[in-house]
């Protein structure tokens, strides 16, 4: 199972279209996921035209994409448990507001947004991964998503681009 993981597209603000280089991969993908911040629904209306999207909303997704969206989710995939939350929030860090969602659950993988800062690490047993921004690198030297190959594993990795 390929998964295609991205967020915090603040689309139109910070670009008019999804970028090529994220195109590309969503042809090939199973399925797609979206971090939160998508800022308008025409992000999930460009990204479902190439298969099935999951997501959240994040901070500065208004009504609309809440009424689409919830704060988080826990997907199974392909016998994997996975959390996914945006992880805004007042103090601590990103990764630490997205553990406190989901302390009570027992995860394979915690997805998260929010920073724009691309991650992949563990966190004791639990695999965290932020896949960055497709379209607002912010101070960071490029643009990133990620990809997720679900089979008997995880394997989670970063595309980065210009």
């Amino acid at each position: 199972m390929k998964v295609v993981v991205t967020g915090d597209t603040h689309m139109p603000k910070k670009g008019k279209q999804l970028p090529e280089r994220l195109v590309t991969e969503l042809s090939s993908a199973d399925l797609i996921i979206h971090t939160g911040d998508w800022q308008s629904l025409d992000v999930y209306d460009a990204l479902r035209e190439y298969g099935e999207v999951k997501g959240v909303y994040g901070n500065v997704d208004g009504e609309d994409i809440k009424s689409y969206f919830s704060h988080k989710e826990t997907l199974q995939l392909n016998g994997f448990k996975v959390g996914l939350v945006h992880g805004d929030g007042e103090g601590k860090t990103t990764e630490k507001r997205a553990l406190e969602a989901f302390q009570r659950e027992d995860l394979d993988m915690l997805i998260f947004g929010h920073s724009h800062i691309p991650m992949l690490r563990y966190f004791k047993k639990l695999l965290l991964f932020n896949p960055g921004s497709p379209t607002d690198k912010r101070r960071l030297p490029y643009y990133s998503f990620g990809i997720l190959t679900i089979d008997e594993g995880i394997r989670a990795e970063h595309v980065f681009f210009n």
